[in-house]
């Protein structure tokens, strides 16, 4: 065994590509395109480290070309899960045993896969899968998963590095456990960087996992799990379960040996998971953990002293990039009457310029919502503000779903700062703004902080320092990341760890320690030097 000590210094981000006319990254990015839109793939179950086909299918298809079948992948069932969760617990000794830096090597080895030889066909996976813009994709699928890796490894080591004292005669130290059991995952289609995430975070750790990938982001999910092959992870260290949630969950939560959830998804499915958990409790060997981010109604809020320009670009990149469909995308935003013409303005010359279509057309901003479901809440909200004497459609207000889920980036203008579209979450192209008297800031800021249930992200523009100081007080629980001067979403690895309290989740930060945290349970450890020989203490003598 190496007696080296090794040292994992904090990483710089990873520098995202920008696929110029006449680039060779844009020439292979293309290529890869092309490839994995010329033949249909089949997306098996992977049970320790054995690909499994169940004959039980289901088809992927392009959002936004549903009629091209980009992959058709089997479902599991619950013997299936029963099986993934029993090769995840025979996995686990031998992982929980191996040396932290050989765990690190593997890590380390996957984010160099992604960052070489497989950053053009994850990219493209997640394009066609999840109808992403290259610049969208770029940021995430590549640089972001490629920082979760990179900066994990980094955190691990200074978590294990965490020493306490030790004292004379004796020495102390915290050994930092991966959990009793087998952890269970459950990414949604978004971000191709949190389905790697959220089981790997636990794998770092040692942990063993069972994940349930989202059904509309199996593509790139499944060249994940390839590339964690390549990259040496033992089988049955992560078991890759397609399907409905609905029969692994009910597996999962009635077995004994269930050491926590990581979860990112609606709020709806995650309280289902914890009330689940509750009604189980009797059933586990210790308490699971529970690491949820859910759901969010992120706002942008404008001071009469903002910059109008940089108000409106953050609010459109933060509300239709990716199409809204990020959990920190900005839907409401709190306008000053002072300032409404020159925003109506700046909103006007951006909005007009957008354009709507195909990821592989790269001229398209805006592409296609995630499924037709999607697409027909996307438009159930919108019908209602055109039929509302509260609301007017300012920009946009169509959609056409005949070839792709194609819904028209939509602007609200509500005189209800309580209207239906401020309120609820949408996950779409759907922004909803109010104009609020200049005089009423304060209270204004009141009702932003108490109109959503959620508390993810908010952005808040303004020059004047006070007001800035203001805000960063009034809205201190309205949002986990809180942005001046800046959109609402975007948030990097190791420079703003990322999730929101209320009901958007936990809390715990993903792609920081205190994610990692989670994920183990320290055990002190005190070895007395000499021990005592005789029971008595000096104030016993007599005097």
């Amino acid at each position: 065994m190496s007696n080296a000590l090794f040292s994992y210094e904090k990483p710089v981000n990873d520098l995202s590509r920008d696929y110029a006319p006449g680039s060779m990254d844009r020439k292979r990015l293309k290529e890869a395109i092309d490839e994995i839109c010329s033949r249909v793939a089949e997306i098996p179950l992977i049970i320790g480290g054995k690909e499994i086909f169940t004959g039980n299918t289901g088809n992927i298809v392009m959002p936004h070309d549903h009629r091209h079948r980009l992959a058709v992948y089997h479902k599991a069932g619950s013997s299936e899960m029963k099986e993934a969760i029993k090769a995840a617990l025979d996995a686990h000794s031998k992982w929980a045993g191996m040396s932290y830096t050989d765990r690190a090597a593997i890590i380390m080895r996957i984010a160099e896969l992604i960052k070489t030889k497989y950053r053009y066909i994850l990219n493209a996976a997640t394009m066609m899968g999840q109808s992403k813009n290259v610049w969208q994709a770029e940021i995430e699928s590549a640089s972001e998963t490629i920082d979760y890796f990179h900066y994990g490894v980094h955190y691990m080591s200074e978590i294990y590095k965490s020493q306490p004292a030790s004292e004379n005669g004796a020495i102390n130290c915290i050994e930092y456990r991966p959990l009793e059991g087998f952890v269970y995952a459950v990414s949604p289609f978004n971000f191709t960087a949190l389905a790697a995430n959220l089981p790997m975070a636990p794998v770092l750790m040692g942990n063993t996992v069972v994940w349930k990938p989202a059904t509309t982001s199996l593509l790139s999910s499944y060249y994940l799990m390839k590339i964690y092959a390549e990259a040496g992870l033992p089988a049955g260290v992560l078991n890759f379960m397609p399907g409905p949630g609905s029969v692994g969950s009910k597996v999962v939560l009635a077995h004994k040996d269930l050491a926590g959830v990581h979860f990112t998804g609606s709020t709806k499915v995650f309280n289902g998971l914890w009330k689940g958990i509750a009604e189980n409790l009797d059933t586990y060997k210790s308490y699971p953990r529970l690491v949820g981010e859910t759901g969010g109604k992120n706002f942008v809020f404008m001071h009469s002293s903002a910059d109008a320009t940089e108000t409106v670009t953050a609010m459109v990149r933060g509300a239709f990039e990716y199409q809204g469909q990020k959990c920190s995308a900005t839907s409401r935003c709190y306008i000053p009457a002072s300032r409404w013409d020159e925003v109506k303005i700046e909103l006007d010359r951006m909005m007009t310029s957008i354009k709507t279509g195909d990821p592989r057309d790269f001229r398209n901003f805006v592409n296609a919502v995630i499924d037709e479901d999607s697409f027909d809440n996307c438009m159930k909200y919108i019908a209602y503000a055109k039929n509302s004497p509260e609301a007017e459609i300012i920009f946009g207000g169509s959609g056409d779903k005949s070839v792709g889920y194609f819904v028209e980036p939509t602007v609200i203008k509500t005189l209800n700062p309580h209207f239906l579209t401020m309120e609820e979450e949408i996950f779409g192209p759907i922004l909803t703004l109010f104009v609020y008297s200049d005089d009423k800031f304060e209270e204004m800021m009141d009702i932003c902080d108490n109109t959503s249930p959620y508390a993810l992200t908010g952005s808040f523009f303004a020059k004047d320092r006070t007001a800035i100081r203001k805000a960063h007080e009034k809205l201190k629980y309205a949002a986990g990341n809180f942005y001046i001067n800046d959109k609402s979403t975007g948030a990097c690895i190791g420079l703003q760890p990322f999730g929101g309290g209320r009901n958007s989740g936990t809390n715990d930060k993903a792609g920081s320690q205190l994610n990692l945290l989670k994920w183990v349970s320290p055990r002190t450890v005190k070895e007395l030097l000499i021990p005592p020989r005789w029971y008595a203490y000096p104030f016993m003598e007599d005097e």
